[in-house]
């Protein structure tokens, strides 16, 4: 049976303060770290014990906004064990420098806690030849959703926490919004075509675990360009 998602927007981080996109792969802002504590005891009171209790993986994005927010809310998980991996398909979607990451070794450093065993080589690079799955585009965006989507499916653990970005979390992957440090839960549907990923929403989850986000939705791949022009 395919494991339930647990879907997290990194909390604020500097750029979300200064609108600046010049920012490179910025870190959290000091009222990102509050909203942390925030989530962190949300998830520890509110989240159903069903959900809780059997959290058997957390994946990040490998951005340092990321990390930050699932190593300040995520303890009671990585205490008991969790591992926590770094993928590079669950990164933001744009190449500018704030949805840009740093070199692993740079990460490694900062944040030995991860993982990286599974980090695409790649990363962080975007606009290379041998980076067009990582393009900014909606061919691309979608693509890479549904390659990570494809592998969760498989997985064995009952739930699966995954620390992301918004942009990548609404046009790729749910169609939902999310705001910082908020989180929804889905299900994976049945699949009827082989292949393409849906996933299905718990109520609860409407409009966030914490209630910060927005009910709306929309067309997974809405508002993303067709082509990416590099410069």
């Amino acid at each position: 049976m395919p494991p339930i998602l647990i879907l997290i927007r990194h909390a604020q981080a500097l750029h979300n303060v200064t609108q600046d996109s010049s920012l490179h792969d910025p870190e959290l802002s000091q009222s990102g770290r509050e909203q942390c504590i925030k989530l962190r005891e949300n998830l520890q009171n509110s989240m159903p014990a069903e959900l809780r209790d059997n959290v058997g993986l957390i994946i990040v994005s490998p951005m340092r906004r990321t990390i930050e927010t699932a190593l300040l809310s995520l303890n009671v998980f990585l205490n008991k064990g969790v591992p926590i991996q770094a993928d590079a398909r669950w990164q933001e979607n744009s190449d500018q420098p704030c949805d840009t990451g740093s070199a692993l070794p740079v990460l490694a450093q900062e944040f030995p806690q991860i993982d990286y065993a599974r980090l695409d080589a790649i990363y962080p690079d975007k606009t290379s030849n041998s980076a067009a799955a990582y393009r900014y585009n909606k061919q691309a965006i979608v693509a890479r959703a549904q390659m990570a989507l494809e592998d969760l499916y498989i997985r064995p653990e009952h739930v699966i926490i995954i620390v992301s970005h918004s942009g990548f979390l609404r046009q790729g992957v749910t169609g939902c919004w999310f705001d910082n440090a908020d989180y929804r839960v889905f299900d994976f549907e049945e699949k009827a075509d082989h292949k393409h990923y849906l996933l299905k929403q718990w109520d609860y989850t409407k409009t966030g675990g914490r209630n910060l986000s927005w009910e709306g939705l929309i067309e997974i791949g809405d508002d993303l360009p067709e082509t990416t022009f590099l410069q």
